[in-house]
């Protein structure tokens, strides 16, 4: 086998060939960039200098949520299988993800609220408030709202579908209690839980692998309500008290949010350690 790069060998058994004299994939075909690069179009006439930053931030936001979204659900599934380590890896590498979604919103209040005032009027009644995606994650983290999917009229098909499985399916907190369950703790009961959460506590050489996903768990909790906190207050730097495009309250609803919690028994262990 052969290293250099364009340089056809054996792998495995298998032939490869890379770069040029593969000619079977490229870098821009392996990324369907044509396709992806098509994807930011303007609504603005004469077209708004910062609406192509808006449009990019915001698409690169729902494609961190499906990776967001990826990472979740492995994670569960593998609590569910019994492999802690690996809903653990999975959860530290969505903790990462969150930092960079929270550090983004540096790059969209380079816009300042003139610049956003030239073409916000021609959201409406587009909002974020409509991403089916971060509706997901709240569902699969523990927070679902059945009514959210009878609120809102625009959704398609298929996303009224998407949000339904994510209902009915087990969240994250569902699966931890399934690894509580088979570390020998009753989950039968908010206080039975809390009572396995303090034993977990108080022995973490014998609970360590339980210990550390509680605090992973907590982390998501944690920098999901940052992402919150900082969201709302860029939309008041840029809106001030505005109503939202989506014909929300704007800010206050976003307000409305921030003591949102995924796990509150986790937050409530803190007081009795």
């Amino acid at each position: 086998m052969s290293t250099g790069d364009g340089v056809a060998g054996q792998w495995g058994g298998v032939d490869i060939h890379f770069g040029e004299e593969g000619g079977r994939l490229t870098y821009g075909s392996y990324l369907r960039l044509s396709q992806l690069l098509d994807q930011q179009r303007l609504e603005s006439d004469p077209p708004a200098h910062d609406e192509l930053l808006f449009i990019t931030i915001h698409q690169v936001y729902e494609l961190w949520f499906k990776q967001v979204l990826h990472e979740l659900t492995g994670s569960r599934d593998a609590m569910l299988s019994g492999e802690l380590w690996l809903a653990e890896h999975l959860l530290r590498r969505v903790h990462t993800i969150e930092r960079t979604l929270t550090q983004q919103i540096d790059i969209l209040e380079t816009m300042t609220p003139q610049d956003f005032g030239e073409f916000r009027h021609r959201l409406s009644p587009a909002s974020g408030f409509q991403s089916v995606q971060y509706r997901e994650i709240e569902f699969l983290s523990g927070a679902k709202d059945p009514s959210f999917v009878k609120r809102f009229r625009g959704l398609t098909d298929a996303e009224k579908a998407r949000l339904g499985r994510r209902l009915a399916d087990p969240t994250l907190w569902d699966a931890f209690l399934v690894v509580l369950e088979k570390a020998g703790f009753a989950t039968d009961s908010e206080d039975a839980v809390r009572d396995a959460l303090r034993k977990v506590a108080g022995d973490r050489a014998h609970y360590a692998a339980v210990w550390e996903l509680a605090e992973a768990l907590l982390q998501h909790d944690e920098l999901a309500a940052a992402w919150r906190a900082r969201h709302v207050v860029m939309v008041e730097r840029m809106i001030g008290t505005k109503p939202g495009t989506g014909g929300s309250s704007g800010a206050g609803y976003l307000r409305s949010r921030l003591d949102l919690r995924y796990y509150p028994l986790l937050w409530d262990l803190r007081s009795s350690l």
